[in-house]
């Protein structure tokens, strides 16, 4: 092997594990505001993000891993991967369903710049950019907040929007009653409120203001009916695989993505919609980023059905583990390793 000369600079990586990234006691404020940075940043076009890759391993087996990558210049200068497994019965052996591993990268010379722990970035990111598309697109005060799914994502969706919002109600279901009755229980414990467990979709979603979808079904199934919907509603489904009906998107003053490049994924809640021309970029309202820079509106009226697909950027990641690792090296968490 090759020694590279004596005079080149030293390469150093740091280093987050699962246990670092708990030691920082992140904020509420504090993750909503990393992920907004980065919403603002892609909506003034300071970025660059690639749609999301797919690999599955081997069939029989209900998983797959996604692979994202991104830029995000300004004061982050950043480039990123995220590879996260996304595996539907690690619950059996009490495991995450999702472990993710976020890798930083210096754009201006290419060496690696830290190793983060990405299955909780992964988890806080997907309910900040929950909690921002409602910032910016649910009714004013809204009142009632109906959230299918108890997976790690599903937690931080219901905590971060109470973090916004003083709901009236909060109702929860999932498939298994264990499953949802341990979500409520954990809310319920961190929140400090009431958390209504429903053993159904439709006593769930049906005359929320904020409909919040993050099934894991193993098919598409159009579980989550159209007619539930009431005018002036905010909905956000994000399901792997689809919940929802073709015709949902015909009710829909505005459909908001995240990044409309995502939208060609072979997986997604709108897949079909994407697929059948039911939503293209021409119908589509904005993308979040152009709402949240101020190029374009979100909500405009009380009357406004409002669609808000995000199928995960990995710029959120990008932005989140940037600034986890600013506050890991003022708190002196986290590890240094020599790379070069």
């Amino acid at each position: 092997m090759s020694q590279p000369p004596t005079n080149t600079p030293p390469v150093y990586l740091d280093y987050l594990n699962r246990f670092d990234v708990e030691a920082l006691h992140l904020t509420d404020a504090e993750i909503l505001s990393a992920v907004e940075d980065g919403l603002r940043m892609q909506g003034a076009g300071d970025t660059s993000i690639e749609p999301r890759m797919h690999i599955r391993p081997r069939a029989g087996v209900e998983g797959h891993f996604n692979v994202l990558r991104g830029w995000i210049g300004g004061e982050i200068d950043s480039a990123g991967t995220k590879v996260v497994g996304d595996f539907v019965d690690n619950y059996t052996q009490d495991r995450p369903s999702e472990y993710g591993l976020l890798t930083l990268f210096d754009p201006r010379m290419g060496a690696p710049k830290a190793i983060v722990d990405a299955t909780g970035i992964t988890e806080m990111r997907t309910g900040a950019v929950t909690a921002l598309g409602a910032k910016y697109l649910a009714p004013d005060k809204p009142k009632v907040l109906g959230h299918i799914g108890a997976r790690g994502t599903a937690y931080w969706n219901v905590r971060l929007l109470c973090h916004l919002f003083d709901f009236d109600e909060v109702r929860v279901h999932s498939r298994r009653p264990e499953s949802r009755e341990a979500f409520a229980a954990q809310l319920e414990a961190d929140l400090g409120r009431k958390i209504i467990v429903t053993d159904n979709w439709q006593s769930c979603l049906e005359g929320a203001d904020i409909m919040v979808e993050a099934s894991r079904l193993s098919q598409p199934t159009p579980l989550f009916k159209t007619e539930w919907i009431k005018p002036g509603a905010l909905v956000i489904p994000y399901g792997t695989m689809s919940a929802v009906e073709l015709n949902l998107t015909d009710i829909m003053a505005k459909v908001v993505m995240d990044d409309w490049g995502q939208a060609r994924g072979i997986f997604g809640a709108l897949r079909e919609h994407v697929d059948q021309g039911k939503l293209t970029a021409e119908t589509l309202h904005a993308e979040l980023g152009e709402i949240v820079a101020g190029k374009k509106p979100g909500r405009e009226s009380a009357e406004e059905t409002i669609l808000f697909w995000h199928r995960g950027l990995s710029l959120s990641d990008i932005a989140l583990g940037h600034m986890m690792l600013e506050k890991a090296r003022r708190l002196g968490v986290g590890q240094r390793l020599r790379f070069w």
